[in-house]
């Protein structure tokens, strides 16, 4: 594997670290007044990083099965037009996504803030929650699904993609462990810092910002390939 892919993949891991299940609702448990429980929080983004390990070894291994033939399809013109078109569209889309009023959104993030909270059912319960916040956001997470492209598209063994696999779910929740031990060490000193976060990310446009930059790479990408634009 070459220093290039490994980047990359760091690179999406990181971006997809900040996304709902894998920061924000670990920062709302690590608010949550009283002592902080690291079991709970460890409990979560375990079951997070499983979720996504299982997903991402099954697509991955899947399209492999076929890759020969999803290379020959993608190498068509047809299909480099398909992609072009998909990011104009993206890109375009993350506009409106960014200017759409969001007091339906915000609601949804109450709800699951609440959940989260207030969630005492133990450690069944708990992973329960974590398993339902990475379906809801798996077909969601762009960067997720364009790293297992890039593990597919590498043809590397299946130990290789296993570790590297491993690798990326772990580098996802690096972040939110940070903060743990940040949380631990410093004591109720950081809760105001990870209140603006949790703030901040509540009312951000995160998601469409990562639409439009996957959008644009997938439709500069397809316009170098139909030699639209310099390569």
């Amino acid at each position: 594997m070459d220093v290039a892919l490994l980047a990359s993949l760091a690179v999406l891991a990181l971006i997809d670290s900040t996304s709902f299940g894998t920061l924000l609702i670990p920062i709302w448990l690590l608010i949550h007044p009283g002592p902080v429980r690291p079991g709970r929080l460890l409990i979560f983004l375990g079951t997070v990083s499983a979720f996504y390990f299982a997903v991402g070894m099954a697509v991955a291994l899947g399209a492999g099965a076929f890759l020969p033939e999803i290379t020959a399809f993608l190498d068509t013109r047809t299909a480099q037009w398909a992609q072009l078109i998909l990011g104009v569209a993206l890109f375009f889309w993350s506009f409106r996504m960014g200017r759409k009023s969001k007091p339906a959104e915000e609601g949804r993030l109450l709800r699951w803030r609440r959940r989260a909270l207030a969630d005492e059912g133990g450690a069944g319960s708990l992973a329960g929650l974590a398993l339902a916040a990475a379906a809801l956001e798996v077909t969601t997470m762009l960067p997720y699904l364009a790293a297992i492209g890039l593990i597919t598209t590498a043809e590397l063994p299946l130990a290789t993609v296993t570790v590297t696999m491993a690798g990326y779910c772990l580098l996802m929740i690096a972040p939110a462990l940070v903060l743990l031990a940040a949380r631990l060490a410093a004591g109720k000193r950081l809760v105001p810092a990870l209140t603006r976060i949790s703030e901040w990310m509540t009312n951000s446009e995160t998601l469409a910002w990562v639409v439009g930059i996957v959008g644009f790479l997938l439709a500069r990408d397809a316009a170098a390939r139909l030699a639209l634009i310099g390569g």
